[in-house]
């Protein structure tokens, strides 16, 4: 369908590209995203994968925190444009035209890969469960995948995937095709059978997402520096959710850290 196709998402990013207001919510989710990864990284790491490029295209992203724990990062994307636009940005940062779900490279390439909110865009399940075993493959043995993915238990976000993309679209509720996504036990389970050993489950981003973005257009435009600085303060208050029992509801995303276990031989 066209939300899969190369030319979907370079629209996106042509789109992306004009339209500023779009900065101050990148800046949460920035702050999130590496607050979350910063824990998780190991430090000394020789290849790092990045399966878009979408965060360090139209905002500050990743990279730099990446750059400090790998000696090598790659970013792949499908849209050859938003990795023209990273790589404007962090000069430093090799980049890879490939689809996740059919992906270049050989079994066994990389030490780490981050794949933030990447396989919550097809409309069939198949295509997140084959793509984590496209990501199985090109890790390299106790190597580590470190997942996020929309949280289906979330009810606004259970509430967004019973009405059509076109309606969304329309109402503004969100900038780009969603797809179908995982519970985290269901998560959990497929990452398994892939032959990934768990290794922390979180939710995380709990701000009401829908509301927290509109907010911030509106702020972007006519909030001082100093307000929009507040602003992003009062977002970051919503972690604290993140230690209730409550978390999986609140959470918008399912953040996943996995370690490629070795295959079992024949005895």
């Amino acid at each position: 369908m066209l939300s899969n196709s190369n030319r979907y998402w370079e629209d996106i990013a042509r789109s992306w590209r004009s339209t500023p207001q779009h900065h101050l919510w990148r800046r949460h989710s920035d702050a999130v995203n590496s607050a979350l990864f910063s824990r998780w990284l190991p430090a000394g790491t020789e290849i790092l994968l990045k399966t878009d490029a979408f965060d360090e295209a139209f905002g500050e992203g990743l990279f730099q925190l990446l750059a400090s724990r790998a000696q090598t990062v790659i970013a792949m994307d499908v849209a050859v444009s938003t990795l023209r636009e990273a790589r404007l940005h962090h000069p430093g940062m090799q980049v890879v035209s490939a689809d996740v779900r059919n992906l270049p490279f050989e079994d066994e390439t990389f030490d780490i890969i981050v794949s933030n909110s990447t396989l919550d865009h097809f409309a069939d399940e198949r295509q997140i469960t084959g793509s984590i075993r496209e990501l199985y493959r090109i890790l390299k043995t106790g190597g580590c995948l470190l997942l996020t993915i929309d949280n289906p238990l979330n009810p606004l976000l259970a509430l967004r995937g019973l009405l059509p993309f076109t309606l969304l679209r329309r109402l503004g509720l969100v900038p780009y095709y969603v797809g179908r996504s995982l519970s985290p036990g269901r998560l959990r389970r497929e990452l398994q059978e892939a032959g990934f050993d768990i290794g922390e489950i979180r939710a995380v981003m709990h701000c009401p997402r829908v509301l927290a973005v509109a907010a911030a257009r509106l702020l972007s435009d006519h909030a001082s520096a100093s307000g929009q600085e507040r602003y992003l303060q009062w977002l970051q208050w919503f972690e604290r959710l993140a230690a209730l029992p409550t978390r999986h509801l609140t959470g918008n995303f399912t953040a996943v850290k996995a370690v490629k276990a070795a295959r079992s031989g024949p005895a």
